[in-house]
């Protein structure tokens, strides 16, 4: 067996009695810097309002209390949060982890159908909601019978006075209510080596194919996950990356892993201010770059493109920006190119990891100021390259990713089957990304295995939106393959076979009537970019559909330099 160890370092040493708010709220740990005084822990984007330690802990305690006292939230229980970033955000996931529940973030925009499958695979019964996106919880738990006393709605984080709409509690009055109850806070104590059991997220997830699943992200995952990240990036008052001081704008989704542990609890944990935007609008972006001088933005490649190709940046000054991290899917050479000639004075970086590896399992290494790659390993994590035939990769062949991190998940929630093809026995999680890892200990992605399709970042399964098509009556068969997007870095291309019923109407008429069919029941990145009229799509005699055939004729149904 071959086996890529990091050259990053040792991993330091990770505590596994403790659940995430006692590592980040309440211990301090060898390699964490002090944050130097006066610096926020989060601010409000657009009001600049912010939040120190001291009223984090305050409204954490508060709103735990609140929790146990009106919902009886204990060991076990599922917390969904349906909302975009907000302030307190990480106080609910806090409070609820302080009571031993567990979180499961998810995308906000999901429609009904799709909210409430993912309802069902967490388990969810009690729920955060912002209360734009009141509608669609409250359709969704009422065809599960959950009352809608089970929702907590959450205001924009603007507001000095939220109040929740006529018959729902509000987080506002919550956190309130648990402040004045005189309660007590329960207190967790773990056995040595219990972190490493206690589920703190169920976060979705595709895996290497296939339909949503709930992987189960433990205590001690995640915190290993903060650390080697911080370990990685050698974090201190002195370091040149990422400085206690710093000032890190959060416009990637929190519900997302790399929002998660990257964007909101590495920065925390850093010293570093972590400036909340409820929502991405790129022009806005610039403005809070400006407005809050910030130093590090952490992004996806679609808005690299954004960076590079929009002519309104010139109008605005990023000179306070010292680094760039785009994660969550490959940068091409293209747009790396142009950012370093935007920006030719940051550290330009990429990261590469999975909802399965927690996080960040591989990142540009410290000492280099640019990162064209994946980067090297990170801290404690180990990494195999195995070719088709079974066998291990040296260097420089080309193979699909194992990862062995001590930030691993534990496995797929419910779901044993699933769980048994992606986690072995023995600690390796198969990625379904082809790579190869070069004489420099960079890991260089060259294509995905897995049949997945990353729009912006977020992962879309064919087989999901085939099956939405084929529910339709126009539709006999369907393919659903990615095509390249310069914005979007993929986007989904169908190819429909019609039924009778879908051959008595225009081409036109068949093609808007799919693409409607799929807006209403998908979210929007989910939406096809074209669809095909084809008189059969090919399969290999057992019936699996054969997508490579069609994904060259794909590619020129896609315009250059279009938006999705």
């Amino acid at each position: 067996m071959n086996i890529f160890e990091s050259p990053a370092g040792p991993i330091p040493d990770i505590p596994d009695d403790l659940i995430i708010p006692q590592f980040i709220l309440d211990s301090q740990h060898p390699i964490r810097p002090k944050r130097p005084q006066g610096t926020p822990w989060l601010v409000a984007d657009k009001s600049g309002k912010s939040l120190d330690l001291e009223e984090i802990q305050r409204r954490t305690n508060g709103l735990t209390l609140g929790l146990k006292e009106k919902y009886s939230v204990g060991d076990g229980d599922v917390v969904l949060f349906f909302c975009g970033n907000h302030i307190d955000y990480t106080v609910c996931m806090w409070a609820v982890h302080r009571l031993l529940g567990i979180v499961t973030p998810c995308n906000p925009v999901l429609t009904v159908p799709e909210l409430v499958q993912h309802i069902k695979l967490s388990n969810a019964t009690l729920f955060f909601v912002y209360d734009e996106f009141l509608p669609t919880v409250t359709a969704a738990t009422a065809k599960l019978g959950i009352s809608q006393d089970r929702i907590i709605v959450l205001s924009s984080q603007d507001t000095d006075k939220p109040r929740a709409p006529t018959g729902f509690v509000g987080l506002h009055d919550l956190i309130h209510h648990g402040l004045q109850s005189g309660g007590r806070i329960p207190e967790v104590k773990l056995k040595r080596g219990e972190a490493k059991t206690r589920i703190a997220f169920l976060s979705s997830s595709s895996g290497t194919t296939g339909p949503p699943k709930m992987v189960k992200i433990s205590h001690y995952a995640f915190i290993a996950d903060i650390l080697l990240i911080a370990a990685h990036n050698q974090v201190s008052e002195s370091s040149t990356r990422y400085t206690p001081g710093d000032a890190c704008l959060a416009v990637l989704p929190f519900y997302h892993i790399y929002g998660l542990t990257l964007i909101t609890h590495f920065n925390m944990f850093s010293g570093i201010s972590v400036v909340v935007v409820p929502k991405f609008h790129f022009k806005d972006m610039l403005e809070s770059i400006v407005r809050h001088k910030i130093t590090s933005l952490m992004v996806v490649p679609p808005q690299v493109v954004l960076l590079v190709k929009d002519p309104i940046v010139k109008g605005y000054d990023l000179s306070s920006v010292k680094v760039v991290l785009c994660a969550a899917a490959p940068l091409p050479d293209e747009l790396y190119e142009q950012l370093m000639e935007l920006m030719p004075w940051i550290y330009i970086g990429q990261a590469y990891g999975a909802t399965e590896v927690t996080g960040v399992a591989t990142m540009c290494p410290v000492h280099h100021k640019r990162g064209r790659y994946a980067g090297v390993l990170s801290p404690g994590v180990s990494g195999r390259v195995v070719k088709v035939d079974g066998t291990d990769a040296g260097r420089n062949e080309e193979g699909e990713l194992l990862i062995r991190t001590p930030a691993a998940a534990s496995g797929y929630h419910n779901n044993d089957a699933a769980t048994r093809e992606t986690f072995s026995a023995d600690g390796w999680i198969r990625s379904g990304d082809l790579v190869k890892i070069d004489d420099n200990d960079e890991i260089i992605v060259v294509d995905r295995l897995k049949e997945m399709i990353k729009v912006k970042g977020l992962q879309v399964a064919p087989a999901e939106l085939e099956g939405c098509i084929l529910d339709h009556p126009y539709a006999a068969d369907a393919c659903v393959v990615a095509a390249p997007h310069t914005y979007s870095g993929e986007v989904p291309v169908a190819f429909v076979v019609p039924t009778a019923a879908g051959r008595a109407v225009s081409a036109n008429s068949f093609k808007s009537t799919i693409f409607d069919h799929i807006k209403t029941n998908k979210a929007p990145f989910k939406r096809l970019y074209h669809v095909e009229i084809v008189q059969s799509v090919p399969k290999t005699p057992s019936g699996k559909l054969l997508r490579r055939e069609l994904r060259d004729a794909a590619k020129k149904f896609v315009k250059p330099e279009s938006r999705l």
